[in-house]
C-alpha cells in the first residue's frame, strides 16, 4: 500500500493583503510536501482562503464593494503570490466555493439532528476582529480579547450552540493517548489549563447580526459561525459529503500508512486543537495525526502588522534577491515552534554567508578545480584513500541522517541546517586535503582524484537535499555538475557522480553590499 500524506496551511483571512508571515507558513508546508513526495509519499497539499464573516463585510463596505468583489480581488493577489513563491499545492479552497458551502450546511444539519447543536440565546463579550465570543473569565487582564488584545463589546442574540462540554473528556483522553497530537507541547498544555480544565463551555456557532456567510439551512436568518465554516475546509476540500469523495477516502486516515498534518499559527491554536477535534469526534471521523503550531515572525518592534508599518512584502524580496534567497531564509532562520526574528541585516547576512559563500563559492571552486585538474571529467569513486576522505564520508552520513530525522519530525529549519553544515564541512575538507598542493606532485594524482570526487559528491548530495527548500538552485547545481535530476535513492550512491562532465556557470548568489541592501529593504517597508 502506498503511503499518503495530507498537509494543510490555515486558510488565510481575506481582510487584507498577505505579508511575509503568511508566506512563512505556506513555504514551510511546501517544503514538507516536497520532502514527502521525494520520499515516495502520495501527497495532497491544501491551502486557500477564509472569506466569510463580519469583518470582511465591513471592509467591503468601506471599499464600496460587494463582499464577493472584495474577496475576489484579494484572492487573485494571494494566488499570484503563491505562484511567485512556487508553492506546489494540489488544491486552493475558497470558503465561498459552492461545494464547501454545501458541505458546511450538511455538517451543521447533521450536528443539529444528533442534538449536538441546539438553539438558545447568547450574551457575552464579542471581539469583532477575531469574530469570537468570550466569557468574562476568558478576557485578559485589561478586559480585552485574549487572542488579539483589542477591545470587546457586550453582545446578545438568538444563536445556535454546540455542546462542546459533551466531548471535553473524550478530547482530554485523546490528548493523553496521543501525546504527539499537538506540538509544541507547551501549546497543548496551555489549552488544557486555560480552556479544558476550567470546564469547556458550549460554543455559540451562529450569528444573526450580519449575513455574509454560510446560511443555516434550517434557519436562514442565522449565519454559521465563521470558525465552523473555516475549519470544515480541511474535509470539504477532499469531497466529504459530496458525491465524489474519492480524495476523502484516500487521504482522511490516521494510521501507520497515512498522515494528516495541519500547520497553523499560534494565534489560532484554540480553534484547531479544541474546536476542530471536537467537531471531528461528533462526526465520528478520524482526528489529524498532528497539529503543529508555529510562532510568529517578529520584527525588532514586535509582531509584524500594517498598523506598525513594519510589514515585509514577499514580492519585494523575491524581485530583488531571487525566490530561493527568501525561501532559504524562511526555512532556515526561523525555528518552527518558536517566534523568529526578521531584520534586513539578518536577511542579507544569511544570503551572503550561507548562499553566496558556503554554497555558491564551494560550487564555483569545485567546478573550476575539476576543469583545471581533470579536464572537466569527475574521476571514478575509488573508496576512501586516507583518513581525511574517511572522516568526510563519516560526517556526510551523519548529516544525511540528521536531515532525515529532523524532516521526519517536521523540524524544517533543523533539516535545512543539516545540509548547510554539510556544505561547511565540505569547504573545510578543501582546506584539509589541499588539492593545489596535491596537484604539484604526480605521485599524488590518485589522492587528488579522490578529493575532486568527494567534493562533487558532497555538492550533488546537498543539491538533492536542498530540493524541498530551494526550488531553482538545485537544478542549477546539477547543470554545472553535468548531472540529470536524480532520484532520492541516489543520495547514498557513492558512484553517482562518476564520469560527469562539469561546466562553469554563473554564480548562484552574488555577494550583496550590506549597507545598500539594508537601506533598500527598509525603504520598501510601508510607512505607518
Amino acid at each position: 500500500m502506498s503511503k499518503t500524506f495530507y498537509i494543510t496551511t490555515p486558510i488565510y483571512y481575506t481582510s487584507g493583503n498577505l505579508h511575509i508571515g503568511h508566506a512563512y507558513t505556506t513555504v514551510i508546508c511546501d517544503a514538507i510536501a516536497r520532502y514527502k513526495k521525494m520520499r515516495g509519499y502520495d501527497v495532497f497539499y491544501l491551502t486557500g482562503t477564509d472569506e466569510h464573516g463580519q469583518k470582511v463585510q465591513q471592509k467591503a463596505l468601506q471599499a464600496n464593494k460587494t463582499p464577493k468583489q472584495f474577496v475576489d480581488e484579494l484572492v487573485n493577489g494571494i494566488k499570484e503570490l503563491w505562484s511567485n513563491l512556487k508553492i506546489d499545492y494540489n488544491h486552493f479552497i475558497r470558503t465561498t466555493d459552492d461545494y464547501h458551502v454545501e458541505t458546511v450546511q450538511k455538517v451543521f444539519s447533521k450536528l443539529i439532528e444528533q442534538g449536538d447543536i441546539y438553539k438558545g440565546v447568547y450574551e457575552g463579550w464579542y471581539c469583532t476582529p477575531c469574530e469570537a465570543f468570550f466569557t468574562e473569565s476568558q478576557l485578559d487582564e485589561n478586559h480585552n480579547c485574549p487572542d488579539c488584545g483589542r477591545p470587546v463589546h457586550k453582545a446578545q442574540e438568538d444563536a445556535y450552540f454546540f455542546k462542546m462540554s459533551k466531548y471535553a473528556d473524550k478530547l482530554i483522553k485523546y490528548y493523553e493517548e496521543h501525546p504527539e497530537f499537538v506540538e509544541p507541547e507547551s501549546r497543548k498544555n496551555e489549552m488544557i489549563n486555560s480552556f479544558l480544565k476550567p470546564g469547556l463551555e458550549d460554543l455559540c456557532v451562529s450569528r444573526t447580526s450580519f449575513d455574509w456567510g454560510v446560511k443555516v439551512k434550517e434557519d436562514p436568518k442565522h449565519v454559521v459561525y465563521v470558525w465552523i465554516d473555516a475549519l470544515t475546509n480541511y474535509i470539504s476540500a477532499l469531497g466529504y459529503t459530496q458525491e465524489n469523495d474519492d480524495l476523502f477516502k484516500k487521504f482522511w486516515h490516521n494510521d501507520e500508512n497515512h498522515e494528516i498534518l495541519h500547520i497553523v499559527g499560534k494565534e489560532i491554536v484554540r480553534f484547531h486543537v479544541i474546536y476542530w477535534p471536537i467537531i471531528l469526534l461528533a462526526l465520528d471521523l478520524p482526528l489529524p495525526t498532528k497539529i503543529f503550531a508555529h510562532g510568529w515572525i517578529i520584527m525588532k518592534d514586535g509582531k509584524m502588522g500594517k498598523s506598525k508599518g513594519n510589514v515585509v512584502e514577499p514580492n519585494v524580496l523575491i524581485n530583488r534577491y531571487g525566490l530561493d534567497a527568501l525561501r532559504y531564509y524562511l526555512t532556515n532562520a526561523i525555528p518552527l515552534g518558536n517566534d523568529g526574528l526578521f531584520t534586513p541585516e539578518l536577511f542579507i547576512e544569511k544570503v551572503n554567508t550561507d548562499l553566496a559563500n558556503n554554497l555558491g563559492n564551494l560550487l564555483s571552486r569545485t567546478v573550476s578545480m575539476v576543469i583545471k585538474y581533470f579536464d572537466g571529467v569527475v574521476p571514478t569513486y575509488n573508496g576512501t584513500l586516507n583518513e581525511i576522505d574517511e572522516n568526510l564520508e563519516k560526517d556526510a552520513k551523519k548529516f544525511i541522517n540528521r536531515y532525515e530525522e529532523h524532516f521526519d519530525k517536521y523540524e524544517v529549519d533543523e533539516a535545512s541546517s543539516a545540509v548547510f553544515d554539510y556544505l561547511s564541512r565540505a569547504n573545510k575538507y578543501i582546506d584539509e586535503s589541499q588539492p593545489w598542493v596535491l596537484a604539484k606532485d604526480e605521485s599524488k594524482r590518485e589522492e587528488l582524484a579522490s578529493v575532486m570526487t568527494h567534493l562533487v559528491l558532497a555538492l550533488y548530495q546537498s543539491a538533492i537535499m536542498l530540493q524541498p527548500f530551494l526550488v531553482e538552485t538545485p537544478s542549477k547545481i546539477f547543470e554545472q555538475l553535468g548531472a540529470s535530476t536524480p532520484n532520492y535513492e541516489d543520495l547514498r550512491n557513492l558512484n553517482a557522480v562518476d564520469g560527469l562532465n562539469v561546466v562553469k556557470g554563473t554564480p548562484l548568489f552574488p555577494r550583496l553590499e550590506i549597507e545598500k541592501e539594508i537601506e533598500y529593504i527598509q525603504s520598501n517597508m510601508p510607512s505607518k
